[in-house]
């Protein structure tokens, strides 16, 4: 799409932003605008299917191969003097690049040359066996896959979040053990081993992490089928683009994507390719049969493989196919480009950079704590190997271990659950994105309605008609012999200007069961033609010249004719026309937007089929037929025809100089011959998802073709307009001056701006429409099918394509929906409850899996207490007993209110808050910690070892203890403290199900709209592994670990449930009074 497209956009929304004016866009710095990190970007790094680059993205501004080099360098960061040798080879390989295409001479050798290289036939094209012998010869057609980075993703798999301090603990208990220990301690190597168990468990779950996602997106790409039109043997056939080789005879139309370099060989007059994949020039250029420059990458007679056929149709012969093309020779130039981080990831990484910095000031704490004081007065105490030790324990303590494991694998289970609701999201970033959108653009045609149209009214002149009305009249007129009637004139046009095609193997079925092909307006006109008659009796008539398909910037197509049988005048033209027409005419057809194509027409077909002049009632009398159709959610057509002296025009028809010549004639002097009304309803879904989507805080904007009245229909049938019309707006309801402010209510308004409304705000069409709600600090979301939707697409937060839509839309999206368009809300629902599944994750793995373990530490350190939980036990808190419960979180449904909250705030709703931290350090955390180190105390002042002897104690024992007595009680106290955190854990669990709703009206089980039956094996899984680590007297020996009396595994639940119904009562109140200082503070 142009900016000068903005002339057929409708917009219709409701509660608007205000738009700026001209004046205000001088006098304001608009923020500088840029895309989300993604694998669909725009311009040159677009992401290429299988058949063409399925992992390699490739830099923009590529007009000479000889800068390749320098491009690729820029667009890689290469920019630093160490640098110098990747930049050198890069330009070494460019020029390589530029002398093999240099030498290339496909562009400039005639046809026939052409197909004698290539031993190809433009009538038979390749047979079977040289299609083998060519597949054997030079491979299939896919690029070469792009270096590996396996020792990059080695280390980052095993040194990512918190691997590289688990591994230096590991390392630093290890020598505390040997050879600092004094005599060795084995619980020192026990936990030793443990940290290098997790190093490695965290380095493989990273791995398998990253292969499940990988997968995920093969299967995407499998699902995305990419085929091409090839002749073989003389017959047209469909292959796989995989399977071309070079001489094979490729058709092509638009919409498609070229799988391999070509010559072109007969194209259309309009035939037009995008080129921006390789240049990053979006303005199409003119196909042509013969070489335009001496440049092979300049001429127009080549068509480049990863182009895009924006209009018009034609034929090439492959030229060369895989690495051999230009797009392959390219794209080995550099390899594949780093992907920044997520949303998400950032925060993520952010949260562990912020305990990663509290842990070393701890660490530091406790290391001055010791040598300024512990050392000197209390030297017996922590001795070098056990403050070694302590540090770890402040690391362990510190860091929640499972928090990156339970994130990645969260989001890879939404990710499949989406695949399996048939939402293809091609990363990651698509699932976090969704659920900050807070502006859906969306298409009409195809999106919003079902493509699927029907001609319900006629008109000729001033008098209307039902289908049915016409086809009634038109018999009377037969039965009566005559001749060059308005019905018969209004068929022939129907007919003849129309690029559909009725499928011969349908013929048999009644008229609406019959398959047409070409898109839904030709279909329905030409339904509605043979209805009044047979359309291949009226096209045998003539025979066609050219033709101007229809497009979005012209908003009319034309067809040219010749005559072909002498009786062709008299059903098409008036009597005095078709007794003045010589035969040596040609006959100029036209269909399109009345408000286009009225102002040409200065005469008009009246019912009687004779031929008026077009004054001013009947002018009038036309657009108020056209306004009350269109009023109804009618696209309306106008259908006109011109006749061509044999003198008129120069050029052939073959030239494209041609034409230049036919939109000239068409500007004027046409005769208005009817219009047709034709009716495209929504689709069934689509008014209650639009409700859906309104209710979720979302704005929906339809931006159309269509004119005015009839968007405004369509939108007030699906919802997007619910005001009554006197609020209903236009664009002067959003300026700034008087008029604008006076008109204002402080009611939610609706607001229809019409193409000549926008282009005097400024040049607006779809692209910039997306941008300029981007510059306001909203999150786009854009739907479409269609070609001309591509570059809005790209260009928002997140695309949303049709799995009906055209290739390159669906190339351009972040996300396909393969069913129905309500798949939108589904998928709006799960970026949502990702969202908040992993802001419960967070919440329940901080207070046991940080808090809880951390205060041991320091009431150790600073207070001269034995640290009541084990480091040992720490590790398995985090990593065992809570992390399967965390990724469980994963598979939460939703919360009853998700869809009608507003949209989460990027900027200001951070996945870690410090309502979030409140609500896990304390509250949860400080009552997890308070009741596990009363159970631990309470349970050794009943052992004989009470709590004043060990406050201040810096390792004093009751009189009358030994020491292996002492130290099997303190490993009993250990183990109840890490029982007490596991249990409480487990109501802590059923409470973060839901932030706002009680667990009563969200159960967890024995409801399946809320159950997740996936806790209670997670729970079990605790108390698997709390058994396993306390019980097996191996363990017990070499960990410290005992097992625990069975009344401390009850008395945690009785802790437990009044964390659970604390929680229902906190959650109670931020419902019932929601604006109170409880519920600002609720995470």
């Amino acid at each position: 799409m142009t900016f000068d497209d903005v002339k057929e956009q409708t917009i219709a929304f409701e509660d608007p932003v205000r738009i700026r004016d001209a004046d205000e866009e001088a006098a304001t710095t608009t923020p500088k605008l840029r895309r989300r990190d993604s694998n669909i970007s725009n311009g040159g790094n677009s992401r290429r299917r299988d058949s063409i680059d399925p992992a390699a993205a490739l830099p923009i501004a590529y007009r000479t191969i000889y800068s390749a080099g320098i491009d690729i360098d820029r667009s890689m960061g290469i920019d630093e003097p160490g640098d110098q040798k990747k930049r050198d080879d890069l330009k070494k390989a460019g020029s390589k690049t530029a002398k093999e295409l240099s030498e290339l001479d496909w562009h400039t050798v005639s046809l026939n040359e052409l197909y004698t290289r290539l031993s190809t036939s433009p009538v038979e094209g390749l047979s079977i066996e040289q299609v083998q012998r060519r597949l054997a010869e030079c491979g299939k057609n896919t690029p070469s896959r792009p270096p590996s980075h396996h020792l990059r993703d080695l280390f980052s798999y095993f040194f990512g979040g918190f691997g590289s301090i688990l591994l230096v603990a590991s390392i630093l208990v290890l020598v505390s053990w040997k050879p600092l220990g004094n005599p060795p301690a084995v619980t020192n190597l026990a936990l030793a081993i443990v940290l290098l168990a997790v190093f490695f468990i965290q380095a493989a779950f990273n791995a398998w992490q990253d292969f499940s996602s990988s997968r995920v997106m093969a299967s995407i790409t499998g699902m995305l089928p990419d085929e091409c039109h090839i002749l073989r043997d003389g017959a047209r056939t469909t292959v796989v683009a995989t399977e071309i080789v070079p001489g094979d005879v490729l058709f092509f139309k638009a919409g498609i994507k070229l799988p391999a370099d070509v010559r072109l060989i007969q194209v259309s007059s309009d035939s037009k390719f995008n080129r921006s994949i390789l240049t990053g020039e979006s303005i199409p250029l003119p196909a042509t049969v013969d070489s335009t420059d001496d440049n092979y990458l300049e001429t127009r007679c080549i068509g480049l493989q990863g182009t895009f056929c924006s209009s018009g149709s034609g034929v090439g012969v492959v030229l060369s196919t895989g690495d051999r093309t230009v797009f392959g020779r390219i794209a080995r130039l550099a390899a594949q480009p780093n992907t920044g981080m997520t949303t998400l990831q950032k925060e993520v990484f952010l949260f562990c950079v912020v305990i990663s910095m509290l842990m070393a000031v701890m660490i530091v704490i406790v290391i001055i704590v010791w040598a300024t004081w512990l050392r000197k007065d209390h030297p017996g105490w922590i001795n070098v190997p056990m403050l070694v030790v302590s540090c770890v324990s402040v690391a362990v303590a510190f860091i929640p271990e499972g928090l990156p494991i339970a994130v990645t694998a969260s989001l890879t289970i939404t990710a499949n659950l989406m695949r399996k609701n048939k939402i293809l999201c091609k990363s990651l970033k698509t699932v976090e994105t969704l659920g900050a959108v807070s502006v859906i653009c969306t298409d009409k045609t195809g999106t919003l309605t079902k493509n699927n149209m029907w001609v319900t009214e006629s008109a000729i002149g001033y008098l209307e008609m039902t289908p049915r009305q016409a086809v009634d009249r038109q018999m009377t007129t037969k039965s009566k012999l005559q001749s060059n009637t308005a019905l018969d004139q209004l068929h022939s046009v129907a007919s003849l200007c129309n690029a559909g095609e009725f499928d011969v193997a349908t013929s048999h079925l009644p008229l609406e069961q019959r398959k047409i092909d070409g898109d839904a307006t030709d279909q329905a006109v030409l339904r509605f033609a043979e209805t009044l008659g047979s359309v291949a009796e009226a096209r045998a008539m003539w025979n066609r010249r050219y033709e101007l398909p229809f497009n979005s910037k012209n908003k009319f197509m034309i067809s040219v004719f010749s005559l072909e049988k002498r009786i062709g005048p008299n059903i098409t033209l008036t009597g005095i026309e078709s007794q003045t027409y010589t035969g040596d005419e040609l006959l100029l057809t036209i269909k399109g937007a009345p408000d286009i194509l009225v102002t040409r027409c200065d005469k008009y077909i009246d019912p009687d089929g004779v031929s008026c002049a077009l004054d001013s009632n009947t002018r009038a009398a036309i657009e108020n037929t056209k306004n009350k159709w269109s009023r109804e959610g009618k696209r309306v057509i106008l259908l006109a025809r011109k006749v061509l002296p044999p003198s008129s025009t120069v050029a052939s028809p073959s030239s494209w100089k041609f034409e230049r010549e036919v939109m000239e004639y068409a500007s004027s002097g046409l005769t208005l011959v009817g219009m047709v009304g034709i009716i495209d309803p929504p689709r069934e879904e689509i008014p209650e998802v639009i409700s859906t989507l309104r209710k979720a805080g979302i704005r929906i904007f339809m931006v159309t073709g269509d004119f005015v009245l009839t968007a405004e229909a369509i939108a007030r049938e699906c919802r997007i307009i619910s005001n009554p019309s006197d609020r209903v707006h236009d664009v002067s309801y959003l300026r700034r001056d008087g008029a604008g402010e006076k008109s204002r209510s402080g009611l939610i308004t609706s607001i229809v701006i019409s193409g000549s409304e926008l282009t005097t705000l400024s040049t607006l069409p779809k692209l910039r429409i997306v941008k300029e709600l981007q510059a306001r600090e909203n999150i786009v979301g854009m739907t479409g099918d269609g070609v001309n939707d591509a570059p809005s697409l790209k260009a928002a937060d997140i695309g949303i394509a049709l799995g009906s839509g055209s290739d390159i839309a669906i190339e351009a999206s972040d996300m396909v929906l393969l069913d129905k368009f309500d798949g939108i809300v589904e998928a709006l629902e799960y970026g949502r409850v990702v969202f908040d599944n992993l802001k419960k994750t967070v919440a329940y793995l901080l207070p046991a899996g940080s808090y809880a373990e951390l205060w041991p530490v320091v009431t150790n350190v600073v207070f001269g207490l034995p640290q009541i939980l084990s480091s040992f036990l720490m590790i398995i808190i985090c990593c065992f007993t809570d992390c399967a419960a965390a990724t469980m979180l994963a598979f939460e449904k939703a919360e009853s209110d998700v869809l009608l909250r507003p949209p989460r705030r990027p900027k200001h709703d951070r996945l870690v808050s410090w309502r979030l931290i409140l609500q896990a350090y304390g509250f949860v955390g400080t009552l997890e910690a308070v009741c596990s180190f009363a159970m631990s105390y309470w349970y050794l002042q009943r052992q004989g070892i009470p709590f004043s002897t060990l406050w201040l104690g810096f390792g004093a024992m009751p009189d009358g203890m030994s020491s292996g007595t002492y130290t099997r009680r303190l490993n009993e106290a250990s183990s109840i403290y890490f029982v007490n955190l596991v249990v409480m854990q487990w109501f802590n669990l059923m409470a973060v199900r839901t932030r706002r709703q009680s667990i009563f009206q969200t159960p967890p089980i024995f409801n399946k709209k809320t159950q997740n039956l996936y806790l209670f094996p997670a729970i079990l899984f605790a108390l698997l592994m709390t058994f396993f680590w306390l019980y097996i007297p191996t363990f017990q020996t070499s960990l410290g670990t005992t097992s625990v009396p069975v009344m401390y595994f009850f008395l945690p639940m009785a802790f437990g449930l009044c964390i659970l119904l604390l929680e229902e009562g906190r959650k109670y109140a931020v419902r019932r009074y929601p604006k109170s200082i409880l519920a600002k503070c609720a995470w």
